[in-house]
């Protein structure tokens, strides 16, 4: 098998050299598999020469985005000893910007996102939606800007992501009849309850379409009717228990609803 091994190290995100690796990559469509792994926000030696270690012993090539010139300065010296493979983004640009103007680098990781705080408000929410999706961690629901309940295909995790990636905390949970709702749920103020309401048929329709695309029978419980419709009714039953802002979701995008979410947002403020 034809791979590709690359380590990521970065005293910030990383995303710079995800990005140019993807590009690269792009090119070489015959490699059957790429493994990238990335370390971000290395900020001490130590740290820095497991990695190097690592990677030399998985004969990975490590792609560099640090600005600190004492952990750059160890990444050269350690390549120079090992014969570790390395690229380094960032210190030939560096010194050429410097040569020509005569101004000194802040070696500040994460500069260019500091720059805009919105972005890292949006990484936290995204990490957020991950943690608290689909009532994993019930601990979460406290903590969100809104938790989203509903049965299961009702686009409960694709709406906190979309919302996630405008700055929301969101959490979701399944709603399932023998499934207790969990204690934490009942604490949380109504105005951050979000139920999503649909028909059964057009559930029915999604969950076959979802078994089909699985290979699996369409014929069980999980696709038939009269379930749906008892999910459905349990599902009302409790957005009206908890005093849930219930929006019907049969035809709206995800960018409908999740407008609709953010009017709430407004108007609680």
């Amino acid at each position: 098998m034809t791979k590709a091994n690359l380590f990521i190290v970065s005293d910030s995100v990383g995303e710079t050299a995800q990005k140019v690796i993807s590009a690269v990559m792009a090119q070489f469509p015959e490699v059957e598999e790429t493994d990238v792994r990335r370390f971000p926000f290395i900020n001490n030696e130590n740290d820095l020469k497991k990695i190097l270690s690592d990677a030399l012993s998985e004969k990975a090539v490590v792609v560099a985005t640090l600005v600190n010139r004492q952990l750059i300065a160890v990444l050269e010296e350690f390549a120079g000893r090992t014969g570790l493979d390395y690229v380094d983004f960032m210190t030939p640009l560096t010194q050429m910007i410097q040569g020509k103007t005569g101004m000194i680098p802040k070696e500040e990781p994460g500069a260019l996102h500091k720059l805009d705080q919105e972005y890292f408000n949006r990484v936290a929410a995204i990490e957020f939606a991950i943690k608290y999706d689909d009532g994993k961690d019930s601990r979460g629901f406290k903590q969100s800007d809104f938790v989203i309940l509903g049965v299961s295909r009702t686009s409960k995790t694709p709406l906190s992501m979309y919302l996630a990636n405008k700055s929301y905390r969101v959490s979701n949970l399944p709603l399932i009849p023998e499934v207790p709702l969990p204690d934490e749920i009942l604490d949380v103020p109504s105005e951050k309850l979000i139920g999503l309401t649909v028909s059964p048929e057009r559930i029915l329709r999604t969950r076959q379409s979802r078994l089909n695309g699985l290979g699996l029978n369409i014929d069980s419980k999980y696709a038939n009717l009269e379930r749906i419709t008892e999910e459905v009714e349990y599902a009302n039953d409790v957005f009206r228990k908890l005093n849930a802002h219930m929006i019907e979701v049969d035809d709206k995008a995800i960018e409908e609803t999740a407008a609709i979410i953010e009017e709430i947002a407004r108007n609680r403020v």
